[in-house]
């Protein structure tokens, strides 16, 4: 078996966020346009320059045992909800350890990303430290807060023993969490792959944080409006919670068991800027030589590629930088692909974000349709420069015949992802 020619095809998805608990209700909430951000209400937020966020439309402590919910942070309890919706989604019936399993659980694997972890874990049980005394702190506060949490919780789950991985690289966490994965599988360690990312923040000390760095909207005052990436008047990104996992799988190994398959996920495309901590390079370089590795690595037509899910935070700096990248790569040709900023409707979900928007970008394939970009009520000059073509006021049929999509990713510290996927027949 030559396994650097594997294909690797998409049977499962699975997502929790602020359009809504499931797969579906997020898709559609895509496509009517509409905003998950509302006002934060809790007491904390009063003293805070940022009161809103997106937060998850469905609580997690209202799908999950409390039992399991209790041993578990946020964010491996929206790990865990969106990767067995993927799995069901996927034809599975129970963990891999079962003996009727259509795979090995030596040939299952999980790849969970998280960009910062189990934050509210860690600083909650700080409180109870200093409130409580040291015997009130739970013993399962180790286990919530490790940033590989919600990756071992899934593969505990359902039994996967080709490798357990959690990527950390910021807001690209989740994407690179997904490419990982589908190495894994072209690569001959594992035939499934349970991938994506997930993240939990919403915490008086991260929104505390990023306001003082300047890269939050403090647009308290139109919530849904916040989030305007292209949009000359943006201010910064909104904070949003969430979880988006696929399964991944060798063709051979899809069709042996006859599952449906959305698209082809064709890898990834890495390079890291070199250039400040947190801001983006300028000219887009960086971003530039992702997308280039991606199309030479994987020999992608540029011509076939039709659709990006784009990072577009709606940061001053970043929206523009991503759009200069494209234009490096595809020149002319920028104005025939269609750009969606979904972050204009989820917020920004840091490590969860790659996870999310591939879930976006493997729907936009199946279903041929790039959702709107919202919000964007004056298109940034810089934008119409470059020739891009973002999507607006509605969603946008894709061509027909063989179609690829990127999701774009990028983190804090220059790490660039980007991800292909294509339609299949």
């Amino acid at each position: 078996m030559t396994t650097d020619k594997r294909t690797v095809v998409v049977t499962g998805l699975g997502a929790t966020t602020p359009l809504g608990g499931d797969v579906a209700s997020f898709w559609e909430g895509l496509l009517a346009g509409r905003s998950g951000v509302a006002p934060l209400t809790e007491e904390w937020a009063e003293q805070l320059p940022v009161r809103i966020a997106a937060r998850a439309a469905v609580d997690p402590l209202d799908v999950l045992p409390r039992p399991q919910a209790r041993k578990l942070d946020r964010s491996a309890q929206f790990a865990l909800i969106a990767a067995r919706e993927a799995w069901a989604d996927a034809g599975f019936t129970g963990p891999a350890t079962d003996e009727d399993s259509p795979v090995r659980p030596q040939r299952l694997g999980a790849v969970v990303a998280s960009g910062i972890g189990g934050v509210t874990t860690l600083l909650d049980q700080y409180d109870v430290l200093k409130e409580k005394g040291a015997r009130r702190v739970s013993p399962h506060t180790v286990p919530m807060l490790m940033p590989n949490g919600p990756a071992a919780n899934v593969g505990l789950e359902f039994g996967a023993q080709a490798g357990v991985h959690s990527t950390v690289s910021a807001c690209a966490s989740g994407a690179e969490a997904i490419g990982y994965a589908v190495e894994m599988i072209r690569s001959g360690r594992a035939d499934v792959v349970l991938a994506g990312g997930t993240e939990a923040a919403i915490h008086p000390l991260p929104v505390a944080a990023f306001s003082a760095m300047m890269a939050m909207s403090k647009n308290n005052e139109d919530p849904q409006g916040a989030s305007r990436p292209y949009d000359t008047g943006r201010d910064g990104f909104v904070l949003g919670e969430g979880a988006g996992v696929i399964v991944l799988e060798s063709a051979e190994h899809a069709a042996a068991r006859g599952a449906r398959v959305y698209a082809e996920a064709i890898g990834q495309g890495l390079s890291a800027d070199s250039h400040h901590i947190a801001q983006p390079e300028p000219t887009g370089r960086g971003v530039a030589d992702a997308i280039t590795n991606l199309l030479e690595l994987h020999a992608i037509d540029p011509a076939s590629v039709v659709h990006a899910n784009a990072h577009a935070t709606s940061t001053p700096q970043g929206d523009i930088a991503e759009i200069k990248a494209m234009h490096r790569v595809f020149g002319e040709d920028l104005a025939h692909i269609a750009i969606s900023g979904t972050k204009s409707m989820t917020g920004h979900l840091l490590g969860g974000a790659g996870g999310v928007e591939t879930v976006a970008t493997v729907l936009a394939v199946h279903h041929r349709t790039a959702p709107a970009t919202i919000n964007v009520a004056e298109l940034d000059p810089e934008v119409t420069a470059e020739g891009a073509d973002v999507v607006r006021d509605k969603p946008r049929h894709l061509p027909e015949g063989r179609i690829v999509a990127l999701n774009n990713s990028f983190g804090f510290g220059g790490h660039n992802v980007v991800l292909a996927f294509a339609s299949v027949d």
